[in-house]
């Protein structure tokens, strides 16, 4: 259908609470590849469910002609008895196909798979490509890693055969291989698509990028190169016409004094020479009235105008983000430079391929070493071995100071209590006003980190966990992550590169965001190749990145 357009006309949805969570939202979604960005809690799945018609907006209304398939970011949540087919929206047709093969002549078994009679064998195809060929249709849900089940919903979402794609964060838990078949195969999509991302590999492929904020819908022509450099520019316009509606208002507020020491002064000097002329009172007080009457007067010139500029200045600070506006305090001496900090002596580790069970490591402080390869290659099991929650299977792991290890899922702190009681628990030295203060300055404000932690967002939670063992007493030396850019918006993924690029101890990172990795001034890539582990040092002339492929 070439025609197909999904349309938004005065679209409002407001949260069962009754707070409003967006409000007349309008736009059009033709055969451009877009990509929908916003922060965390701005409502994107929400829209996205709604464009998909499995959410009614409050207000306004959504149009569409043709069929839509929506792939939802989560996918891992299935029934007992799911199955490949059934991740992939194809079981129903092949059930049918199967009745007809049977004998069948129902009618609902021929509407059920209409065009669709060869739909067994692209599944089966599907899977050979994507590196699933020892799965198939019946093959159970539960038995696939995360990984699997993305790249099985995936699937599903390109056989679709349907008219527009929604897709929200879908290279979430994808290895780079993973990544680029997708990217690849959705710039061969010949159909309308929208895709929820914060991968900005993915997202530099858009033909558009639309941005949804508290203040709605923000269409840019372009990839998310493209929207990077224009939202930099609207934010250096957004400051600087912050920066003169401050101004202003400073500068009316003092000619407000001015004019009124003036006008105290004239006064008094009236006044003055009343009394030194013997005026009559009732000429006085005629006098003051006058001059009452007129400072009164230029008061509320003053007022308005005040009060004009300081609408102004609250609508010019709206326009500017703040998400950015991150700092991080050091905590650690430089001694810790030269200082060994763990050591991987002849290490075999746990539940990891033959080729990359064995590892001899050193690491020293300020070390920043990101640890890559493909889904499987064991990069969490060696961070866990580094954090002490493994043991290996042979050799000696020696970490000498203090460590952190960060997982997946954020379990670090505990959810049901609040950031600022488990950072002062972490530090007593500091006060609660300086902790406060800290916080506020990584993005959580007051009412943020008094909250129990388990309603933050995943940007938040990962900014507290940070907070909570950076800012320890004393700080950890070593820092262990294991995909710290999952689920992450954009600005909450741009503010952890700035924290991460100021970290003074050591670091190891495993991740599959190549563009996160480049930002962390890593030293280091400690790579899980087909032959072994390999050490190498950054600007060594390896190409790291093709190592994922």
């Amino acid at each position: 259908m070439a025609n197909f357009h999904l349309a938004l006309e005065g679209v409002s949805y407001a949260l069962p609470d009754g707070t409003s969570l967006f409000s007349d939202l309008n736009d059009t979604f033709d055969l451009r590849h877009t990509g929908l960005v916003g922060r965390n809690g701005v409502g994107k799945s929400v829209l996205a469910r709604i464009l998909a018609g499995q959410v009614t907006p409050s207000q306004g209304r959504r149009v569409a002609a043709g069929s839509v398939h929506y792939l939802a970011q989560q996918v891992d949540a299935v029934a007992d008895d799911a199955t490949v087919a059934d991740l992939a929206g194809v079981q129903r047709v092949l059930a049918a196909l199967q009745r007809i093969e049977a004998g069948s002549a129902a009618h609902e078994d021929y509407d059920a798979v209409g065009d669709r009679w060869d739909v067994a064998r692209q599944l089966r195809r599907a899977l050979e490509q994507h590196g699933l060929a020892h799965l198939d249709a019946q093959t159970p849900a539960h038995l696939l890693s995360g990984g699997e089940r993305t790249r099985v919903a995936l699937i599903g979402a390109l056989l679709s055969d349907a008219d527009f794609l929604i897709l929200d964060e879908p290279t979430n838990h994808l290895d780079q291989s993973s990544r680029q078949a997708l990217i690849t195969q959705l710039a061969q999509w010949p159909r309308g698509l929208l895709v929820i991302s914060h991968d900005r590999q993915l997202l530099d492929t858009m033909d558009r990028i639309v941005e949804l904020s508290p203040l709605g819908l923000h269409s840019h022509g372009g990839n998310y190169a493209f929207y990077a450099r224009a939202k930099a520019h609207e934010q250096q316009r957004a400051v600087a016409e912050l920066e003169r509606a401050k101004w202003d208002r400073q500068r009316e507020a003092r000619a407000l004094q001015e004019q009124r020491e003036r006008q105290e002064k004239r006064q008094a000097r009236g006044t003055r020479s009343g009394k030194e002329a013997n005026q009559a009172k009732i000429l006085l007080g005629r006098q003051k009235a006058r001059s009452e009457q007129s400072t009164g007067k230029l008061r509320k010139q003053h007022a308005a105008a005040q009060l004009e500029l300081t609408q102004r200045v609250h609508d010019a600070a709206q326009q500017v983000d703040e998400g950015l506006s991150i700092h991080l305090h050091a905590g650690l001496d430089a001694g810790v430079a030269q200082r060994q900090v763990a050591v991987l002596d002849a290490v075999e580790l746990p539940f990891v391929p033959a080729a990359n069970r064995q590892l001899s490591l050193q690491v020293r402080g300020q070390q920043r070493i990101g640890v890559i390869g493909p889904n499987g290659s064991g990069k969490s099991t060696l961070l866990k071995v580094l954090a002490g929650q493994l043991a290996p299977r042979a050799g000696t792991c020696t970490v000498t100071p203090a460590r952190v290890y960060l997982d997946q899922a954020l379990g670090n702190p505990d959810p049901a209590r609040s950031v600022l009681a488990q950072a002062s628990e972490a530090n007593r030295l500091l006060s609660e006003g300086e902790l406060r203060m800290r916080l506020a300055q990584l993005g959580l404000d007051a009412d943020k980190v008094t909250v129990p932690s388990s309603l933050l967002s995943g940007g938040e939670r990962l900014k507290a966990a940070l907070a909570c063992v950076l800012y320890a007493d004393p700080p950890p030396q070593l820092l262990l992550l294991d995909e710290p850019s999952n689920h992450l918006d954009l600005p909450s993924l741009q503010a952890l590169e700035t924290m991460l690029s100021r970290y003074p101890g050591a670091m190891l990172v495993a991740s599959h965001d190549t563009a996160f990795l480049d930002n962390l001034a890593l030293t280091d890539q400690l790579v899980a190749t087909a032959d072994g582990w390999r050490l190498l040092g950054v600007g060594q002339g390896h190409d790291w990145k093709q190592s994922q492929q």
